[in-house]
């Protein structure tokens, strides 16, 4: 059947900002599939523990009144979404997350920030997969296409509803039945099992990365450097506030 058929988990945080290693997770879900049909799905509100700013609240539409009044602490809230990603990880499920260097590492400093196991303790030392980046794919396999590549207008190129942008479920959802019509469409994706698309993204997330990096330094950026990380990018040494 492929591994797009079988069972998935949708992954999606909507957060205080941009930055992975500075942001705070707001809202967080997690959806499992079956050949694109939703079975059951978690969610988080989290009151952050600093405040979201104005443009973060247009984006995904939760006010610090809010946050702070329903959210759980944040602490725990990391710690419940770790839980749940490593318990499908120990079992082989794979875990979709759209852009997953974001989530990942966002996810990854909060546990650190806490001071709690990350998730490589968690899987006693290995890495956290598989993880399959859609936002990746994409990007290797139709690598002229035109146009945005944010998830809104590659649900678009692949015909997948996102009645809800912005919103984690949505998201997650989303995100999940992209990675299966992304596998439709290109049968060699569907070919590779999890273990191997997992390590065939971080050669291509590289492989993008080295691109980027050369075209920053023809428009005259002599000193950029492009993370070539995934699907976490290393934090630093010292801890996280």
């Amino acid at each position: 059947m492929g591994w797009h058929r079988e069972l998935l988990i949708g992954f999606d945080l909507e957060t205080t900002g941009t930055d992975p290693r500075e942001a705070r997770i707001v809202t967080a879900a997690v959806v499992e599939l079956r050949d694109g049909q939703q079975l059951g799905r978690r969610e988080w509100l989290a009151d952050p523990g600093v405040e979201i700013p104005a443009d973060a609240v247009a984006v995904h539409g939760i006010s610090n009144e809010r946050a702070a009044a329903e959210g759980s602490p944040a602490d725990q809230v990391a710690e419940a979404i770790a839980d749940v990603l490593v318990t499908y990880w120990r079992t082989g499920v794979p875990v979709v997350a759209y852009n997953a260097a974001f989530d990942l590492t966002l996810l990854s400093a909060e546990l650190r920030r806490h001071g709690l196991p990350s998730l490589r303790e968690r899987l006693g030392g290995l890495d956290p997969a598989p993880v399959i980046d859609p936002y990746t794919i994409d990007r290797s396999v139709d690598r002229y296409r035109r146009g945005k590549r944010n998830l809104e207008a590659v649900c678009t190129e692949y015909g997948i509803a996102l009645d809800s942008a912005h919103d984690a479920t949505a998201d997650a959802l989303a995100a999940a039945r992209l990675a299966r019509a992304i596998a439709e469409r290109h049968p060699k994706v569907a070919a590779l099992g999890p273990a191997d698309l997992h390590r065939r993204q971080i050669e291509w997330y590289a492989a993008w990365a080295a691109d980027f990096q050369s075209f920053l330094r023809r428009k005259g950026d002599t000193d950029a450097v492009v993370d070539a990380s995934w699907p976490i990018r290393e934090l630093a040494d010292e801890p996280l506030v």
